[in-house]
């Protein structure tokens, strides 16, 4: 590998991100920009130093305002695009108290750009949820990548 293609790889952004499966029966919890065309599981960014669990109920209080319990550690996604790399880390959240009968509404006004919807677990590329691994590897957890 040249010095020049070495120098590619490393450019761009990274982000450590930990994602919740919240599931009602056979719905899963989906969360999208309002004007993005495609899903992902709710979450955000781990600060410096944070544990993920803590991380992980500190973003669903801001996004939902929900206060739950963190569950296992259901596996890691390495996932790129456009010169932004992530690693998310991703938990089971129980204890919600959420139906999925009843799309839950951002938070406050700093979230006002997120709408929530409930997809069928068995639907789940119809809902454009990226990443795209994420479709099969809800059914086992694990490891998956994009790259």
């Amino acid at each position: 590998m040249t010095d020049v293609s070495r120098k590619h790889q490393c450019q761009g952004t990274f982000h450590y991100i930990v994602r919740g499966v919240i599931r009602d029966g056979d719905h899963v919890l989906l969360c999208k920009q309002r004007t993005g065309t495609y899903t992902f599981l709710p979450g955000g960014h781990i600060e410096f130093g944070e544990p993920a669990k803590t991380a992980l109920r500190r973003e669903l209080m801001e996004e939902i305002g929900i206060d739950t319990h963190i569950g296992l550690f259901l596996g890691a996604i390495e996932n790129g695009w456009d010169g932004e790399f992530e690693i998310s880390l991703v938990f089971e959240v129980l204890d919600h108290g959420l139906d999925a009968t009843v799309a839950p509404q951002p938070a406050s006004e700093a979230e006002a750009h997120l709408e929530f919807v409930w997809a069928r677990a068995d639907a789940l590329a119809s809902a454009n949820l990226l990443p795209s691994v994420l479709v099969d590897w809800l059914e086992c957890g694990g490891w998956g990548s994009t790259l």
